[in-house]
């Protein structure tokens, strides 16, 4: 079962706003929206969307400012959404951290094709496999992060969106350690430091859907004290030969 993106429109403008979610709705996206900067900021820790439609010109805030406070802990995708089409504006926007500019108006095609873009940049930007394929495998285990599937033996597992997003973000790191606290701030925001449980619940969730026994897991280990690692899809391979 595919997982549908979730996308974050920062736009205060009703019209164009419409527009976009109309646009996204109609091909497959999840849409959120916010017609504020500090509503933005706040939504991103809680909803966890899978990238930002980002207007500059907001009424309580500048964007500039929302990306680079975004910048300083997470690397989710931000594509500009802007009337401002001067080349320092989109020069600043893109040294403080966003990954494309787009000026408006723009048609939809376009918006869609960076919205790919984008998204498939994020997820094969790690090395082995999945970063040449964007698919994780190990073992009955397969993650898809461009399709956002999950399979354990060919079978579609349905994981929630949380659950879905800590699975990518282990995969991506696959072999390495992540701490609780940077998994936290990674995914809701760096208000999220504290208690842990949430990520606990998460995990053994996690556990019941893709490990045969969880008890005694495969591919998330818990580093006590530390954190979580996932197997090393090569390594494993490798073990089995």
């Amino acid at each position: 079962m595919e997982t549908k993106d979730k996308i974050l429109i920062v736009e205060d403008d009703e019209t164009i706003a419409a527009f976009l979610v109309a646009v996204l709705n109609a091909n497959g996206f999840d849409t959120i929206r916010a017609g504020m900067g500090r509503e933005a900021v706040s939504l991103i820790s809680s909803h966890c969307p899978d990238l930002v439609l980002l207007d500059l010109s907001l009424p309580d805030m500048d964007g500039i400012d929302i990306l680079s406070g975004l910048r300083k802990w997470s690397t989710l995708p931000v594509i500009v959404v802007s009337a401002r089409g001067r080349e320092r504006d989109k020069v600043m926007a893109l040294d403080m951290g966003a990954d494309d500019y787009l000026t408006k108006p723009f048609g939809p095609s376009e918006l869609l094709a960076r919205i790919r873009a984008a998204l498939r940049h994020v997820r094969t930007a790690a090395g082995g496999e999945i970063g040449r394929t964007g698919v994780y495998r190990c073992g009955d285990l397969e993650v898809d992060c461009v399709r956002r599937r999950v399979r354990i033996s060919g079978e579609d597992i349905h994981l929630t969106q949380s659950e879905y997003r800590i699975l990518s973000l282990l995969v991506r790191h696959a072999g390495k350690v992540l701490t609780y606290d940077s998994i936290l701030r990674e995914l809701w925001g760096p208000s999220a430091g504290g208690s842990n449980q949430i990520l606990r619940v998460n995990v053994a969730n996690i556990r019941r859907k893709i490990e045969k026994n969880p008890a005694e897991p495969k591919y998330i280990f818990t580093e006590i004290g530390v954190g979580y690692r996932m197997t090393d899809a090569d390594t494993a391979d490798d073990a089995k030969q």
